[in-house]
């Protein structure tokens, strides 16, 4: 029998605070993905940065008893991210948020984990985009654009990607194909765009497949694209026929959209949210996570290598 896939998420984590009804959610693209991908059978880790409060022991939690190895989840001072969101319609709308302490760079510890594992799954919420190459000598990348169409960060991204993902929603079948296809041109093996209640469409090597959305009374949204993403990637790395992994991809969305929150696990909102900020403002001031050259554990090689230069001056 073969073993399971195994899959590293790095990256974003968030408390999703649902302020009408004084609940907090674990959640975060990465975290929610994890989660996700264990739950369509694969072995799964997670590795990010949360605090010792309550919204950091809830993410922790959840994640264990969802079956994630919590290893690399590093404990930093401060308080853990939050996103603040509403509902409408059964839709999410993100009302604002602070990143906090989520945004890390990998480790030595976290990079002589990735061989071990079939894939690492980051996005752009985790901005690691300089670590990209570092990963894909590693392993294979799965990266979730979300709603970031634009040719710049495609070309900067795709070359890296063994599966690339996009929120589509609203967008023609015309459109979703060409965003497709253009990250396929641009590198990856795969482009995965979810469509909402049209769908989703994927691009290989053997073309565009395509599968309808699984109907249903959605009570909340959130977490049906992550829920999406995981399972497509998990099918292809089982080396399963496309059409067959949208199908099933869609059929998983649709149970998420029956539950509230990403993935359940509610606690009672315990979060100070006088330091939100608007997704205009985190977009504005959010920087990126140190790149390689700048890693702390660097250093020191960087100093012996000022060194040596200064012997031969």
């Amino acid at each position: 029998m073969p073993r399971p896939v195994r899959i590293l998420a790095f990256g974003d984590n968030v408390v999703d605070c649902y302020r009408g009804e004084n609940l907090m959610f674990p959640g975060g693209n990465c975290v929610n993905h994890a989660v996700f991908a264990r739950r369509a059978g694969a072995e799964t880790a997670y590795a990010g940065a949360v605090c010792d409060d309550d919204a950091g022991r809830l993410i922790r939690d959840a994640l264990i008893k969802e079956g994630v190895d919590v290893a690399s989840l590093r404990i930093e001072p401060g308080r853990t991210a939050y996103c603040v969101i509403e509902t409408q319609d059964g839709d999410r709308v993100f009302v604002g948020a602070n990143l906090s302490v989520s945004i890390i760079a990998p480790s030595q510890a976290d990079l002589a984990r990735l061989p071990d594992f079939d894939a690492i799954h980051t996005g752009r919420s985790s901005h690691v985009d300089a670590w990209l190459p570092r990963f894909a000598e590693a392993t294979k990348v799965s990266y979730d654009l979300a709603t970031v169409h634009d040719a710049e960060h495609i070309t900067r991204v795709a070359p890296h990607c063994f599966l690339i993902a996009f929120s589509g929603g609203g967008a023609s079948r015309e459109e979703a194909v060409a965003l497709a296809q253009n990250a396929r041109v641009a590198g990856a093996r795969w482009s995965l765009v979810t469509r909402g209640i049209e769908g989703a469409l994927l691009a290989g090597e053997g073309g565009v497949f395509e599968a309808p959305a699984t109907p249903v009374e959605a009570i909340d949204t959130l977490g049906a694209g992550d829920t999406h993403i995981a399972n497509v990637l998990v099918g292809l790395l089982n080396n399963r026929h496309p059409e067959t992994v949208l199908k099933e991809a869609a059929e998983a969305a649709a149970k998420t959209c029956l539950t509230r929150g990403a993935f359940g696990h509610a606690a009672t909102m315990s979060v100070d949210l006088s330091n939100m900020m608007d997704l205009e403002e985190i977009y504005r001031t959010t920087r990126s996570a140190s790149p390689p050259e700048e890693a702390a554990y660097n250093a020191p090689l960087r100093q012996n290598q000022d060194k040596s230069k200064r012997s031969l001056i």
